[in-house]
């Protein structure tokens, strides 16, 4: 399941017929090379210098900034242009492809200016451009960090507007109602094979070109490029989600060239976890959160009325859900649609009330407030695009960045024994990463994530309940990057935490980003505001 960046984006089909959320950076300078020897064998090596060319090649042609698109809908003055880079970095002169990046400058004066702080949002297959708008939208917990930086946003290969992969047609694939992901039976199970085996075929017909290359080493290496492209010697970068695995890979191929890192909510980057085991641990801690606002749904009954304790609140929860399939509401919304819907709660504290309300106006009777949270709307072709996008590229990626099990039997052993005890994610979870099961491009073997020469110290940052990206990938990338510092909060679990008022936290990023400044230790935060019912 993928992580995002933390705001709900629409709806998008689990590749095997589960909904899910879109669920886990002054003049031109000459490159400095790529460190070669954070990889290994002469595939890394040949790579290594295909990104030095492309590099050195972005440094003098730079960007060509202009306003926006209108259909970006990114408002002047953001503006936006296009980096180049090439499709397969063992061959630099052979097939280019084009990224779309956006910026808006620093709003301190010259002297204040430190360069560009560079982000992504997660998923894979999210977009980063929204994020100069965080400048545009006077953003009071980023206002410290806009004086200093330009903000850069990007679109990373395949994704939106940085030549685009697609698996399915996007109106086929936010068709509703889906199967219940839960199987009943072997039957099911084979239906749901099926369907994994035709999304992967229907990713190779549709985007097969782009299939090997879709990694996120790749990614990371265009990330240098746009670096040299943007004119900075250094990269200044903030990663959310599976924006801090992207990171991970950049600081280990890279780490001479970062000057500045932030990573939040972070993926566990041992190769024995990317991705097939990742995916489990997440089935582990959607429970637990989903656990954390049932009480919380619990404890403000007398708003909600869906019972005052989980027991109860679960109760209403299994009767909506079984109620859905035997017939779905309005025809659409079925078990699928309500995960997809109500997995937003165990993902970001901001959902906790409007999912509570819209689920108490359907047990007081009102189901149409549900079916327009929880439906797809074909009307929306940008959005369904997007989604079908977003679900190709997250699946892409996650195929191709490491080997994942072929053997049915193990799948379907892993998800029955995890199933029992954290029913609410699993077999949606499964059926979404079952196309790699028969991805049809090789498949890499992860990068071994660590400290390379002239790595700084790194800025940790991760709710101790954490759903999408459980804790322990925090202290693990701690582990691995020498120096780093983490700061825990505690007793919380948003995915996210950059992105939230925590004096405690944002008054620590601000400090690192403006002076590279961190803690003698590592902190430990008191949580953020509990949502208000």
């Amino acid at each position: 399941m993928r992580g995002t960046q933390p705001k709900r984006r629409v709806a998008a089909l689990g590749s095997a017929g589960a909904l899910v959320t879109a669920t886990l950076i002054a003049g031109a300078v000459a490159a400095p090379t790529a460190n070669a020897s954070a990889g290994s064998g002469p595939g890394r090596d040949r790579e290594a210098r295909g990104v030095a060319i492309a590099a050195d090649r972005a440094a003098k042609s730079g960007i060509d900034w202009q306003d926006c698109p209108a259909d970006w809908n990114l408002a002047k003055p953001i503006q936006c242009g296009y980096v180049t880079v090439p499709l397969d970095y063992a061959k630099p002169y052979g097939k280019q492809i084009k990224l779309a990046v956006d910026r808006i400058g620093n709003t301190g004066t010259k002297d204040e200016r430190q360069g560009a702080l560079v982000y992504n949002p997660g998923g894979p297959g999210g977009s980063g451009l929204r994020f100069p708008a965080r400048v545009t939208s006077k953003n009071p917990i980023w206002a410290n960090a806009a004086k200093a930086y330009d903000f850069v946003g990007f679109d990373p290969r395949g994704v939106g507007k940085s030549t685009p992969i697609s698996c399915v047609d996007p109106q086929e694939f936010v068709k509703a109602p889906k199967m219940d992901p839960v199987p009943d039976s072997e039957a099911d199970k084979l239906a749901q094979r099926k369907l994994a085996r035709e999304y992967a075929e229907g990713c190779h017909e549709r985007s097969g070109w782009m299939l090997p290359h879709m990694t996120t080493p790749n990614t990371a290496r265009d990330l240098d490029v746009i670096r040299a492209a943007l004119g900075e010697k250094k990269l200044n970068f903030l990663g959310v989600s599976y924006g801090t695995y992207l990171g991970a890979v950049y600081g280990t191929l890279f780490p001479g060239h970062v000057r500045r890192m932030v990573v939040d909510s972070v993926v566990n980057p041992s190769r024995e976890k990317i991705w097939y085991q990742a995916n489990l641990d997440q089935d582990v801690a959607f429970e637990g959160r989903w656990k954390d606002w049932q009480d919380w749904v619990a404890k403000n009954d007398a708003t909600y009325h869906l019972g005052d304790t989980r027991a109860e609140v679960q109760e209403q929860w299994l009767k909506l859900r079984a109620t859905a399939k035997k017939s779905p509401l309005g025809g659409v919304v079925g078990p699928a649609e309500l995960i997809s819907f109500f997995q937003s709660a165990p993902y970001y504290d901001s959902q906790w009330a409007p999912i509570a309300s819209v689920f108490s106006k359907y047990v007081a009777g009102d189901t149409q407030a549900l079916i327009d949270a929880a439906a797809p709307d074909p009307s929306d072709t940008a959005g369904n695009a997007a989604s079908e996008n977003g679900n190709a590229v997250y699946t892409a990626v996650e195929c191709a960045d490491a080997k994942w099990p072929t053997s049915w039997q193990r799948w379907d052993r892993d998800n029955t024994r995890l199933h029992r005890d954290h029913p609410f994610m699993t077999w949606a979870n499964a059926w979404m990463n079952l196309p790699c099961a028969t991805w049809p491009v090789k498949q890499q073997t992860p990068l071994d994530v660590k400290t390379g020469k002239g790595l700084p110290p790194v800025l940790i940052v991760q709710a101790e309940r954490d759903a999408a990206t459980p804790y322990e990938g925090a202290v693990e990338l701690h582990q691995r990057f020498k120096g780093s510092r983490l700061i825990t909060e505690k007793d919380a679990g948003s995915h996210g935490v950059t992105g939230l008022a925590n004096p405690c936290i944002n008054t620590r990023v601000d400090s690192y980003l403006l002076t590279g400044e961190l803690d003698g230790a590592d902190v430990t935060c008191a949580p953020h505001a509990t949502p208000k019912p």
